[in-house]
């Protein structure tokens, strides 16, 4: 029997069994950043203890830093002394720091592929959630704890157990107007926030082979939203095309050989998988949050549920997730009144996000009643929208264009939500207070949904705003 990708990157990197059951699985590759890095050097200096790999740790700064003034120091002392100290810590070890104006700072999950740092078949580590957005190219990308930077960047090296894999079949083709984030919010619907638990995701299927890179990534990187450990698709053209002429990517003949190497690392046909679910991808629609958890989403065209049709924990869940969004049960998602719009993060602010944005919006305005902010998530994703004049396209329709970070999508940075605002979100987390205020509200949703519900000033389907027509 053959093997899954899983299967072959993880027996690659497979140092050996340790005394505890787990295993010990070296590292190809270690982003790190700001919020979980600083503790974790603190800890090697306790111990005396270096970076064992240097060369193979790469460091941004994104969860802190404003997005409107960057100029040092920050108006936030603790963000102010966690720059430094990353700062400090990255020139004393050797390690390569993506500084502001360097051209290559941004959110760490959009700078590691724009470099061609994130490769098919490697072992990916970074201390935040959302490192399963690399698995898009076909390698092991996990998000790990601060006492886990620790240790890799002491050894190189992870303490893991094995993971089972669920393959994730998307078939058909996707109707006009439905997007990656639409996928990704359908899938955690159906298998629920803890349905991935002890799981490695293999998203496949017509519909995951027809998107772009960019889209792939977006797939991935809410994986951690349903509860697996990491997502991943396998390599192919698209991947490969990618890739070429980057950075930090071989070119002529290493190109060449590295393609060969990474092509051999896709799933076999006759691969086993602990679990097969099929989806109709012809069948989802634009869809949006209505709760406090990514899960708790429906299509645009459908009513909030009604927890009396639940029993149990469920009902009791979705209850108090109608109380603190102030929505009734059998109440139409289409017309929530909104404050304020938000495209960016991880999950949605690369350069394809906003292309689709502007195509949409130009010679549109932004309701009165509504802050809409457009957050690049790198230099170079700024720079590419500068030179296509996107940033003037959303600015004449009213949006505010920042420079690049994670902004909005959680309270570590000025980008916060007032009282119980509500904010169309383009980002991955809808928890209570996740935007900074304790009763402030988040609608998950595409970027050009949030589009729509900026210039609605509630939320709306973009198919119709835009009159998107389906194409055949």
């Amino acid at each position: 029997m053959g093997k899954n990708l899983y299967q072959k990157v993880w027996d690659d990197h497979l140092v050996g069994p340790l005394e505890n059951g787990q295993y010990q699985i070296f590292m190809g590759l270690h982003l790190i950043h700001e919020v979980t890095s600083p503790q974790a050097f603190g800890m090697l200096k306790d111990k005396d203890l270096k970076v064992a790999y240097p060369g193979r740790t790469f460091a941004t700064v994104d969860h802190i830093i404003p997005t409107d003034d960057q100029s040092r120091p920050f108006s936030d002392p603790m963000a102010e002394r966690m720059m430094a100290v990353l700062s400090d810590a990255t020139e004393m070890h050797g390690i390569e720091f993506f500084q502001p104006n360097s051209g290559s700072q941004g959110i760490v999950h959009v700078v590691g592929p724009e470099l061609g740092l994130t490769q098919p078949g490697i072992t990916i580590c970074c201390g935040d959630s959302h490192t399963s957005t690399h698995g898009a190219f076909g390698c092991i990308a996990l998000g790990i704890g601060t006492s886990q930077v620790r240790d890799v960047l002491a050894s190189q090296t992870l303490a893991m157990d094995p993971l089972k894999v669920r393959r994730i079949e998307v078939t058909g083709t996707l109707s006009t107007g439905v997007t990656a984030k639409d996928v990704t919010l359908h899938i955690i619907r159906m298998l629920g926030v803890n349905g991935g638990v002890g799981y490695a995701y293999e998203y496949a299927g017509a519909v995951i082979e027809a998107m772009t890179m960019e889209a792939r990534m977006t797939v991935c990187n809410m994986s951690i939203e349903g509860g697996a450990r990491c997502g991943y698709i396998n390599p192919d053209e698209t991947t490969f095309a990618y890739l070429k002429g980057r950075e930090r990517v071989p070119s002529g003949a290493g190109f060449d050989a590295a393609k060969r190497r990474w092509a051999g690392y896709a799933s076999d046909p006759d691969a086993h998988y602990d679990d097969v679910v099929v989806i109709d991808g012809s069948a989802i629609e634009p869809t949006v949050t209505w709760g406090v958890t990514p899960a708790q989403a429906l299509g645009i065209g459908e009513r909030i549920p009604d927890p009396a049709a639940a029993e149990g924990l469920d009902q009791e869940l979705m209850s108090d997730a109608l109380r603190y969004m102030q929505l009734e049960a059998d109440a139409p998602i289409a017309g929530t009144k909104i404050d304020v719009a938000f495209i960016g993060s991880c999950t949605n602010g690369r350069l394809s996000d906003f292309q689709a944005v502007a195509d949409v919006i130009e010679g549109r305005q932004v309701a009165s009643s509504v802050r809409a902010i457009a957050v690049p998530g790198s230099e170079k994703v700024d720079q590419a929208a500068r030179a296509l004049g996107l940033h003037n396209i959303f600015t004449a329709a009213g949006f505010e264009w920042r420079k690049p970070g994670c902004s909005m999508c959680l309270a570590m940075n000025p980008d916060k939500l007032v009282g119980d605002e509500v904010c169309a979100s383009s980002s991955n987390r809808n928890f209570m207070g996740r935007q900074g205020s304790s009763t402030g509200r988040t609608i998950l949703m595409s970027p050009i949904m949030v589009a729509a519900a900026a210039i609605q000033g509630a939320v709306a389907d973009a198919r119709d705003v835009f009159q998107l027509e389906q194409t055949s």
